[in-house]
C-alpha cells in the first residue's frame, strides 16, 4: 500500500476504531501510539550489482505500558490528524511504499507491510504481514525464480570479483 492509499482509505472511513492485526488475528494493543513517522530513502545496490532507489513512509506503533488496560482503540480521525500534522512538517512522498514498525514482548521488532484491510460498522482492521527477504537478482546468481526454497548456492564464478553477482 502507498502512503496516499492509507490516508485516502483513513479518510472514506471517518469515526471508526483503527486496529492492527500484525500476526495471525493477534491485535495491536489498544494502547497504541503512533511514536514516530519515517520518510525513508532507499539507495541501494543489489548482490547482482543493480542500482536500485526507492523511498518509502514507516510508522512506528508502540504500546504505552501506562495504558495496558485501555480498551478503545485510536480512531481513524486521530490517526489521519497526526499523519497531516506530520505532512505539514515533514511532507511525505504520497507514492511512497508504506509499512508499520512494530514490536511487543512476544513479537521481534519489525517492518511489516500492509496486506489488505477490512472495514466494519465501527472499526478498521489493517491486516499487517512480514516481507521475507528476497535475491533481486535471481538471473544473474543463478537462483531458480520458481523454487526458492530449493535452489542451490551460487557458484563460486558467480561470486568471484569479476562476476556481476554477490
Amino acid at each position: 500500500m502507498k502512503t496516499q492509499e492509507f490516508l485516502e482509505l483513513l479518510k472514506e472511513h471517518p469515526n471508526k476504531s483503527l486496529l492492527f492485526d500484525y500476526k495471525d488475528g493477534n491485535l495491536v494493543g489498544a494502547n497504541y501510539h503512533i511514536t514516530e513517522i519515517k520518510n525513508t530513502i532507499i539507495d541501494a545496490v543489489d548482490c547482482g550489482s543493480r542500482a536500485d532507489f526507492w523511498r518509502e513512509t514507516v510508522i512506528q506503533l508502540w504500546e504505552s505500558p501506562k495504558e495496558k488496560d485501555k480498551t478503545d482503540f485510536m480512531g481513524t480521525y486521530k490517526a489521519l490528524g497526526i499523519l497531516n500534522k506530520v505532512n505539514k512538517i515533514k511532507p511525505m512522498a504520497p507514492d511512497a511504499e508504506l509499512k508499520f514498525e512494530y514490536s511487543n514482548a512476544e513479537f521481534h521488532t519489525a517492518q511489516l507491510f500492509v496486506n489488505g484491510f477490512t472495514s466494519q460498522e465501527d472499526q478498521l482492521l489493517i491486516r499487517l504481514a512480514v516481507e521475507k527477504t528476497d535475491c533481486k537478482a535471481k538471473d544473474e546468481c543463478g537462483v531458480s525464480a520458481t523454487n526458492k526454497e530449493t535452489a542451490s548456492a551460487p557458484s563460486e564464478a558467480c561470486c568471484s570479483t569479476e562476476a556481476a553477482c554477490c
